[in-house]
């Protein structure tokens, strides 16, 4: 068979019969299948136990979608994550651990949206979690800074500055505790490690060098001024937080108990890291545990090595034999080479501040090793390691200036152009000069200074020049300039050297308008200064005539500083204090001068300053030179008015009470300190309570509801309120105390009582807290050896009558007078109890035919109570007549009407305490 028949027999076609079904094919599909939808509602249904964002999407989908490889979805995730939080801030707590891990697993993401919208989340994210919360996920958040930091993409090292900053400003603690990794990885940041044979170390060959890279979006210069500054931000956080830890480690009980003593712990970390005992910290000695304790104990372990970090005084010699040579090649490359050759000449904006933030390196630096250098080692150390190097790179176009150029703006600037202008924008050239002067000074010392004699008067003419320039300095800057000056003033032998340096910031002292924070430093720079004086031996002692004007005008300063700063006025008042107890001739004669002014009762500072600094000022009165009349009147003010304490006002009349000639001291106290005569007025104005203008202008009150009258006597009550009346009876207290002590009380009482006769007898209304101090003074001086002026005695029983009228006439609602009901009722019965005659004298001044129908209720109530009392009752029986009579009186007056209950309780009280007597019978008889 041939080829082409064979082909034609292979596809020949199929001839069907007809009535034939036709056959089926293999590859046929068979049709005859039923189907049916399949419903999955459960899938379908939302998740609504957890809140959704605007596109309806809960914290498990915005995480699940940061693994997405679309930078886009990425992006969002974080966007709507931010929108959901904000929305619902309880999930942060409950979520915190996944939010952390997913939010830093994208520091290191290649597209720059999603850094910046992690970086966005970062920030809305630090206030709302607490330092507790995130320190159990520190370590992942710090490794993912790290691996940022050290990431070969130059935008990723970009954002982690960004990162640190937002730790730095709300995690401080946490962020320096990594500082034995973050250290190392802001050197790599703008250098590179290059290894070397010719390089001889005491490991291994190894330096460390600038780095270039062309290929960031800013200049090199640019780059290290970014992360100078981040590394200058984590420098002073580190040496803040050892400046605390130091503080906190400190003796608390010192500062209560100068003299206590402590046992100090000791604790092994290793034998309780593994939480198999409990350590628990007693304070002070105290044999309870004390809740509320400062006492932190740190872990370690998770922080490598203590000795990576700069907590010890080799880890930071390590650190800083890497970075200032590293500083040095910034600070070179930084400055203008024109400047060769010339000194002081002006330098751009952005060399500036790099050579800024070197600076600011190298000082924290320095302010660490002062915290851990107790043996002054590392500062011999550095003297003799870059002293040199300073001095030839630093000193040699010292100091420096800022050098202006006008450009034109443009309409469109680079992002990054627009961020290195806003950097620019905070040079201080004058901080650069004084931040180097005082790196410089720190390397110095007294016996050092014959050898840098030429670059120290270089930095004591800058900083002179300064001080008498009369430029606005704010904080920042003086501080920095008094810690020059001070460091100075210590090294410097000359005594003609430190007066003109004092002369210099007493000038600047002396500026108008200065700004409070730059008004208090220079007052604890005047007040350091003053202490090592008089740390001195007598001998050795040299007071400066700066620093004694400046002492002199410390009290005319406080008087017009009042409560305008309370803060500034009380370290004026412990300067001042310190001086008068020195007995300070200048400050004294000063201080008497202004004293006047100081305890004004209205606008004195002793009266508008706090408490503390009020009992201060009243302690100043022990070292007045004299206490005048006037000056004496004013203290009574002081203390009548209520501005001052009563416990205060007591001890203001005990310290007068020991200037005065009546304290026993066995040395003679001067006329002129205080007189007699101007010590008893004080007392007595005091004991009254009021001025003589405030008793004159009560003297035209009627009418009013503060104002008690009665028909039957002619003295009329003022109601004080409970607060003054309180207060007025404490400082009579004093007062008391203070008369009692007197050897002559007779001659006391009789100077009272002429007092009392001259200044208060004769006027019509008296307030109720004067009567009831005055009767309580006079009851206690009151012995047989006293004698009453006859003059007084009226004026006792119509005051005696008021005060007992307005007792037996208090209402249930009057809260507040009815405070006051014990102790009024007391004063009123002792003196009467002591002074018959003056209640035989308020009897007879009782004629009720006078009194209106209202007041004789009133009467026959107090005609009961003095019968019922007991110390009265033998003085009633004396006077029972002019008592029958009384009652006789308004039984008269009452007879023609039924008879009250008052009146028949006040017959039998009658009955009962006078016929009950031997002479009663015929009393009665002639009664009835």
């Amino acid at each position: 068979m041939t080829k082409k028949r064979k082909r034609q027999d292979e596809f020949q076609k199929v001839k069907l019969k007809v009535g034939k079904k036709k056959p089926k094919l293999e590859n046929a599909t068979a049709t005859d299948f039923k189907t049916k939808a399949i419903h999955l509602p459960e899938q379908l249904k939302e998740d609504r136990t957890l809140p959704t964002n605007n596109r309806k999407l809960n914290i498990k989908d915005l995480l699940s979608q940061m693994h997405h490889y679309n930078a886009g979805v990425k992006q969002s995730a974080l966007l709507g994550l931010k929108d959901l939080l904000s929305q619902y801030p309880f999930i942060i707590d409950a979520h915190l651990s996944n939010i952390l891990s997913e939010v830093t697993a994208v520091f290191t993401d290649r597209d720059a949206n999603v850094r910046l919208a992690a970086v966005q989340l970062l920030q809305f994210l630090a206030p709302k979690i607490r330092t507790e919360q995130i320190s159990p996920f520190f370590p992942l958040v710090s490794a993912h800074l790290s691996s940022a930091m050290t990431h070969i993409t130059e935008g990723i090292q970009e954002d982690s500055l960004k990162i640190l900053d937002v730790l730095l400003e709300h995690y401080p603690a946490l962020i320096t505790g990594r500082s034995s990794i973050l250290l190392k990885n802001f050197v790599e940041l703008i250098s590179h490690q290059q290894l070397s044979r010719g390089l001889v170390n005491r490991d291994r060959s190894q330096s460390w060098i600038l780095s270039v890279n062309p290929n960031r979006r800013v200049t090199s210069q640019q780059w290290r001024l970014k992360v100078l500054a981040r590394l200058s931000k984590f420098l002073q956080a580190l040496a803040d937080g050892s400046s605390r830890l130091r503080e906190s480690e400190g003796l608390q009980e010192q500062k209560e108990t100068p003299y206590a003593t402590s046992n100090s712990i000791f604790i092994n970390w290793k034998d309780h890291a593994s939480d198999q005992q409990q350590i628990q910290v007693y304070e002070n000695g105290g044999s309870q545990p004390n809740v509320s304790s400062q006492f932190r104990l740190r872990y370690l372990g998770t922080m490598g090595a203590v000795d990576e970090d700069l907590s010890s005084p080799e880890s930071l010699k390590g650190f800083i034999e890497i970075i200032i040579p590293l500083l040095i090649e910034c600070w070179i490359e930084a400055l203008p080479p024109q400047l060769a050759g010339s000194v002081g000449n002006g330098i751009e904006r952005e060399p500036l501040q790099v050579m800024q933030q070197v600076l600011n390196v190298i000082s924290l630096l320095w302010k660490l090793s002062k915290q851990q250098d107790e043996t002054h080692t590392l500062e011999s150390w550095l003297r003799k390691n870059y002293l040199t190097d300073f001095k030839h790179h630093f000193m040699s176009h010292f100091p420096y200036a800022l050098k202006e150029i006008t450009k034109q703006r443009k309409k469109e600037t680079n992002k990054s152009i627009k961020h290195c202008t806003v950097l620019s924008s905070n040079v201080d050239h004058l901080l650069l000069n004084l931040t180097l002067s005082d790196i410089m000074v720190s390397l110095a010392n007294a016996s050092t200074l014959q050898n840098d004699s030429s670059w120290i008067e270089t930095i004591k003419k800058f900083v002179t020049e300064t001080l008498k320039g009369g430029t606005r300095l704010n904080s920042k800057q003086l501080n920095r300039l008094l810690g020059v000056s001070w460091r100075l003033i210590q090294m410097q032998p000359n005594r003609e050297a430190t007066e003109n340096l004092i002369k210099a910031v007493y000038t600047l002292y002396q500026q108008r308008g200065l700004l409070l924070s730059v008004r208090t430093l220079l007052i604890k720079f005047f007040s350091k200064i003053y202490q090592k004086e008089e740390l001195r031996s007598y001998r050795l002692r040299y007071r400066s005539k700066i620093l004694s004007r400046w002492l002199a005008g410390l009290p005319l300063q406080l008087s017009h500083l009042g409560s305008r700063n309370p803060e500034l006025s009380t370290q004026l008042i412990d300067i001042i204090y310190t001086a008068a107890a020195q007995a300070d001739k200048d400050l004294l004669k000063s201080l008497q001068a202004a004293a006047l002014r100081i305890y004004d009762p209205q606008e004195g500072a002793v009266v508008v300053l706090p408490s503390e600094s009020q009992q201060r000022l009243v302690q100043l009165l022990y070292f007045l030179p004299t206490l005048p009349a006037d000056l004496l009147s004013r203290l009574s003010r002081c203390c009548i008015m209520g501005r001052l304490g009563s416990s205060l006002a007591a001890t203001l009349i005990g310290i007068l009470y020991m200037r005065s000639s009546f304290s026993g001291w066995n040395h003679s106290v001067n006329d002129y300190l205080m007189t007699d005569v101007d010590y008893l007025s004080f007392l007595f104005s005091t004991l009254t309570g009021f001025s003589k203008e405030e008793l004159a202008w009560l003297q035209n009150l009627r009418g009013v509801p503060h104002v008690i009258q009665t028909s039957l006597s002619p003295v009329l009550l003022y109601l004080t309120d409970l607060d003054q009346f309180s207060h007025h009876w404490d400082i009579t207290e004093a007062v008391c105390h203070s008369l009692l002590v007197i050897p002559a009380r007779s001659q006391s009482f009789d100077i009272m009582q002429s007092a009392i006769t001259k200044h208060l007898v004769g006027l019509t209304v008296i307030p109720d807290s004067t009567v009831g101090c005055i009767f309580g003074v006079m009851c206690k001086l009151l012995d047989h050896t006293c004698v009453v002026n006859e003059s007084l005695l009226p004026f006792l029983a119509s005051c005696c009558y008021s005060l007992l009228y307005f007792l037996l006439t208090l209402e249930k609602g009057e809260a507040e007078h009815l405070k006051k009901r014990d102790k009024l009722w007391g004063v009123c019965v002792s003196i009467l109890a002591l002074l018959p005659r003056v209640l035989r004298l308020m009897l007879q001044s009782l004629r009720v035919n006078r009194a209106a129908p209202e007041e004789l209720p009133v009467v026959g109530q107090l005609l009961r109570l003095l019968l019922q009392h007991a110390p009265l009752r033998t003085h009633m029986l004396t006077n029972a007549i002019l008592v029958q009579q009384i009652i006789k009186n308004i039984t008269t007056l009452k007879s023609g009407t039924v008879q009250e209950q008052w009146l028949t309780d006040l017959h039998y009280c009658f009955s009962v305490y006078i016929s009950g007597h031997p002479q009663g019978p015929s009393i009665l008889n002639a009664l009835y």
